[in-house]
Parts: C-alpha cells; structure tokens; sequence
C-alpha cells in the first residue's frame, strides 16, 4: 500500500437537484436529506483516499446556515484533511445555487471522520495526508485538536490527555 497520498487525490464533488421528495413542508430539503448526501460525497472521499471499504465514526457540529429549496442545485466537496491509524477527517463543503438567478449561497461546513476497515469490518491502516496548499496545511493542522476534542466528548480520551487542546487553552491565559 501507497504510504502517503496528497490531498487533492481524495477531492470527491457531487452535484443534486432538489426535488419535490426531498423536502419539508415548507419546500425546503429537509436536513436528514443533505445529511444523508453529506455522508456519502464523504464516504466516497475517503474511499478514495484509503483504496478501501469506510465506515462513518462520527460527525461534528453540522449548522444549517440557509436553507436550500426546491429546485436548487446543491454541490458537495469533501476531501480528506488528515489520516491517522484507520481514520481519516473529511471536511465537506456545501453551497447551493439557484441557476436561472444567478445565485450562489454557501450552506453547510462540516468535519465527518471514516474509518477504514479490511472485509471482515476490522479497522485498518490508511496513507498519511500529505496537505499542498494553505489551505490543506491549516485543515491538517487543526485536526489533531479536533480529533482529541471528538476523543474526548465520546468518552475515549480523557481530557488532561489532550495535549493539542491543553495546549490551545494555555495560551489564552
């Protein structure tokens, strides 16, 4: 297996249109809806970046900004941000666009983790991220700090052993 892998290897973008099904009474897409998209352009993206079968560990905050009505054209990119053992942090973007208006409206960020796993489910080792822009270099590093924070709001890191975060809090004393 590849070692190491840049970034832009993993960029996945996926494209809808917001149709009738897909929204709430109010003729908006209902947010179980753009979660369930949200899930798998990220899903993807890690395939992509793993070459293997991923499973979603966790999701972080997701705020609906504006909502996205019917009719809209509603774009997904997500790339990987950073691997660790078998995880990787995804950070999905989404804007929606009204295209005979002209208008264009970002929606949604949000940061999902996958794991990736061998064929019996069993978790296993992924390529290093290797960031190339600005960007990617400041998603790579704020993922270590995310990553110990999810650790520890899911009760598996305790907090005096998030250094990252520690070291974050120290510094506005």
């Amino acid at each position: 297996m590849n070692k190491t892998k840049v970034v832009s290897e993993s960029l996945t973008t996926m494209t809808e249109m917001i149709f009738p099904n897909d929204t709430n009474t109010l003729g908006n897409l209902m947010g179980g809806n753009l979660m369930r998209l949200m899930d798998v352009v990220g899903a993807i993206c890690a395939q992509k970046h793993s070459n293997r079968i991923v499973v979603t560990a966790s999701v972080d905050n997701v705020s609906f900004k504006e909502s996205i009505p019917l009719g809209s054209v509603v774009t997904l990119r997500a790339k990987v941000t950073r691997a660790f053992n078998s995880s990787m942090e995804v950070v999905i973007d989404v804007w929606a666009e009204d295209i005979p208006a002209q208008q264009r409206v970002t929606t949604n960020k949000a940061f999902f983790t996958f794991v990736a796993v061998d064929q019996t489910g069993r978790p296993i080792d992924v390529p290093k991220a290797v960031p190339e822009t600005e960007e990617e270099k400041a998603l790579f590093d704020g993922a270590l700090r995310r990553r110990q924070l999810r650790l520890v709001l899911a009760g598996r890191l305790k907090p005096q052993e998030a250094t990252e975060l520690k070291a974050l809090f120290e510094g506005l004393e």
